[in-house]
């Protein structure tokens, strides 16, 4: 597996405090703010085709009533995703899979593409991802982080494309994490930082990997984990963070 070199600061969703999460616009948003990295989240449309979007239900980020796996991709690109979050952002759209990663590319970034599947795909979610991913993503590039709250998710990545490393989620901690890391021969362990305890993260500091916490967006909690152990943080605000933690070398 290639060995990763994270940044200590992600870009959540791009830059979510700034722009509308998961759109070009916020991924731009986190260039320009100095971000190495990006974190999104892919799903599927009816069908089957690889899009950037968080929930399952469509109503908070599109203002459109429904599910999102029941929209086939032409349908979805015709909703604003974006003039939720301002005026400025009207007409915002939903991005494929494709247009994320030529964008990161094109502002010379790296990404952490999370697998977020509607319920009963994890399976095709993570091979539709990969497919169009490893089409895209060049050769001689540092691969994507492909993390997952889903094992299966996970299971069929490493199937897939052994090679390109995989962030091992949790939400909450579980008893049997590493068990499950070590089959996954997981690349990174990604906690949800603002309840991890210190004696967890010291638990996790055993499996000798880089560990990544999520959704941090207070300065003081973000030197605190890091103090404790954690390597990276994912933040909403990611200038905010990057003031007050040095780059990692």
């Amino acid at each position: 597996m290639t060995s990763l070199v994270i940044p200590r600061v992600i870009g959540h969703r791009g830059a979510k405090a700034y722009a509308p999460e998961n759109t070009l616009s916020s991924i731009h948003a986190a260039a320009d703010l100095g971000c190495e990295w990006v974190e999104v989240d892919v799903k599927l449309s009816k069908d089957s085709e690889a899009i950037i979007f968080h929930d399952e239900e469509l109503i908070r980020c599109t203002g459109v009533n429904g599910l999102v796996k029941d929209f086939a991709l032409a349908e979805l690109r015709e909703m604003d995703a974006g003039s939720w979050y301002g005026e400025s952002f009207l007409n915002e759209r939903i991005p494929t899979l494709e247009e994320l990663l030529n964008t990161v590319l094109e502002r010379g970034m790296g990404v952490n593409l999370e697998i977020k599947p509607c319920p009963g795909r994890e399976k095709e979610t993570a091979e539709v991802m990969l497919d169009v991913a490893t089409r895209i993503w060049p050769d001689d590039a540092p691969p994507p982080l492909v993390s997952s709250f889903q094992h299966v998710s996970l299971e069929t990545a490493m199937d897939m494309m052994e090679e390109w490393p995989r962030g091992f989620l949790m939400d909450e901690h579980l008893e049997n994490w590493q068990e499950l890391a070590q089959y996954l021969n997981a690349a990174t362990i990604n906690i949800n930082g603002n309840t991890a305890t210190r004696d967890q993260i010291e638990e996790y500091m055993e499996y000798q990997k880089p560990i990544l916490a999520y959704t941090i967006n207070d300065q003081q909690k973000a030197k605190e984990l890091v103090r404790w152990g954690v390597d990276a943080v994912f933040s909403d605000n990611p200038d905010t963070i990057m003031e007050i933690l040095s780059p990692k070398h």
